[in-house]
């Protein structure tokens, strides 16, 4: 019997679990910590350690309470965090500023400039993570902080992604060569690959800019998988968190990458991790260019297969805007929804209210919502917003079996799919495939088999899948409803592509709107629409 602490850094809060090598998972507990917007800028995202790591320190406290064990019989802790979440850090390790959340998009002018110089000296790189470089990712945020702050210049040693910040300060790590650099976070975000040399050469950096010169060494360290140790708590921190000093802290990863770990993915599988923004995961036993996909990485999520990742950059965003505006919650708002039918609000929805992450990698888009009536209501948004990212997620998921990526069981992990019943209906009906949704809190799972890994509590991730991930209950397409989804993903996919690029030729969009009333009328009056949009 073997016990550890799994955590889960979200958007808004961390979660720590304490799981049993037998018994599964003993208790949890969880802390907030603010974000910080402003409403003169949209694009801007960003939150404090300290805040970060009160929060867990608090969180774990609250994990040991609930789960009745002594803090000091946890044999290990791992740690997964958002990103790209850049933190600027000097010499010694602390930070010089706030980290870049990863849905901070003021970084979309140097991203586009980064896929512009990239594609004009045929960097290798970026046809590694989807072709274009996003406002999401590390260089990019790294370069607009470098941009705006040219004061802190002088004190910056290098930028960190928030997984291996934690770890770090955890371990007592205070010079940044020494820190153990997450492969899951550089590879998706960062270009790095072992495969290319590591990260983009020097010469491609400073051409974008001079205030670039020297970041790659700045950026050097240990690259690791999440089978490799980063370290070992200190004395310090043990105290803080209420665990015995010295267990040992493998490298993190990305939540959504762990999550999938901790929903059992195996080759076949996708996982949605439908949250805040959804996260498309995958595992592959051979790398493959897939234009579009923001990144394919070998080690990235299983160690021993290539990851596979992709996304849409606001779902829950989404809906919580809708209800935000109606003046209610998406609970209030969703009450209801399970009596909806597929296009019978005559609405369709693009879910570009974030930008769009996959497959078009394009920051500047925003939200479309086509067929608004007098009697639309903000349950019908809502209803179409959900509709339109299940449309959105089988368009990334089409383009990844278009490129050899077997889809063979879609499983819709995240807090949201747990809760929202008619999300997955929806999605199953447009998918035409069942939907496999865990049983189980999986939340912090994946973390928990990292760390049971490092306490060597288990021989492989498969086994520690076997013996801890739950099962799943099965969401079956429902053949009337299916069939109009089919439909309106027509109409969808043709919409996506001729709004969604730069050029496309606005014709042909005539039928667009009539369509949308006569799949409602037909769907109001019980039968299938029929529609075949070209």
């Amino acid at each position: 019997m073997s016990i550890v602490a799994g955590v889960d850094f979200g958007t808004l809060s961390v979660r720590v679990s304490i799981f049993d090598s037998i018994r599964g998972r003993l208790g949890s507990g969880a802390a907030d910590y603010p974000l910080l917007r402003k409403k003169e800028d949209p694009d801007h995202a960003t939150q404090s350690h300290a805040d970060h790591m009160s929060a867990l320190a608090l969180a774990t406290h609250r994990a040991i309470e609930n789960a009745g064990v002594d803090g000091h019989a946890i044999e290990a802790i791992a740690l997964d965090t958002t990103g790209s979440s850049v933190i600027p850090v000097d010499a010694q390790m602390n930070p010089i500023d706030d980290y870049y959340l990863w849905c901070d998009h003021r970084a979309w002018k140097e991203a586009a400039e980064i896929t512009a110089s990239a594609q004009q000296q045929k960097l290798e790189a970026i046809d590694w993570c989807g072709g274009i470089y996003s406002s999401e990712w590390g260089f990019a945020k790294l370069l607009h902080w470098l941009r705006h702050n040219p004061d802190k210049r002088a004190k910056f040693a290098t930028a960190l992604e928030h997984c291996d910040m934690v770890a770090a300060v955890l371990c007592g790590i205070t010079d940044p060569a020494q820190v153990s650099r997450s492969i899951c976070a550089m590879g998706h975000k960062w270009m790095w690959s072992a495969a290319l040399g590591g990260l983009p050469p020097d010469e491609f950096l400073r051409s974008l800019d001079p205030a670039m010169n020297g970041v790659r060494a700045q950026l050097a360290g240990r690259y690791a998988t999440s089978d490799q140790i980063a370290g070992h708590l200190t004395a310090e921190w043990a105290a803080k968190l209420g665990l015995r000093a010295g267990i040992p802290i493998p490298v993190g990863a990305f939540d959504a990458h762990w999550d999938a770990i901790g929903a059992g993915v195996r080759i076949g599988d996708v996982v949605n991790v439908v949250g805040t923004s959804t996260c498309i995961m995958a595992i592959s036993d051979q790398p493959a260019l897939i234009p579009g996909v923001c990144g394919v990485v070998p080690g990235s999520i299983h160690p021993a297969f290539t990851g596979i990742e992709a996304g849409l950059s606001a779902t829950g965003d989404i809906f919580e805007a809708i209800a935000r505006r109606a003046g209610t919650t998406v609970g209030e708002l969703s009450k209801g929804l399970e009596n909806y039918r597929a296009g019978e609000t005559g609405l369709l929805r693009l879910t570009w209210d974030n930008g769009d992450r996959t497959v078009l990698v394009n920051p500047e888009l925003s939200g479309v919502t086509l067929g608004w009536r007098l009697t639309t209501t903000a349950q019908d948004e809502l209803f179409a917003a959900i509709e339109g990212t299940a449309f959105h997620t089988r368009v990334i998921l089409e383009r990844m079996e278009e490129h050899g990526v077997p889809v063979r069981r879609i499983i819709n992990g995240g807090g949201i799919p747990r809760k929202n019943a008619v999300l997955n209906q929806v999605y199953a009906n447009v998918m035409g495939k069942p939907i496999l949704v865990p049983a189980g809190d999986v939340t912090s799972l994946g973390s928990a088999i990292f760390a049971f890994m490092a306490a060597g509590a288990f021989r492989t991730i498969e086994e520690a899948q076997d013996k801890l991930c739950p099962g799943f209950r099965t969401v079956e397409p429902e053949p009337v409803q299916s069939a109009v989804s089919q439909d309106l993903f027509t109409l969808y996919r043709k919409l996506y592509f001729a709004f969604g690029r730069r050029g496309s030729a606005p014709t042909a969009f005539g039928n667009v709107l009539p369509e949308l009333r006569r799949i409602a009328a037909y769907t109001q009056g019980g039968k299938s629409a029929g529609i075949t949009a070209s």
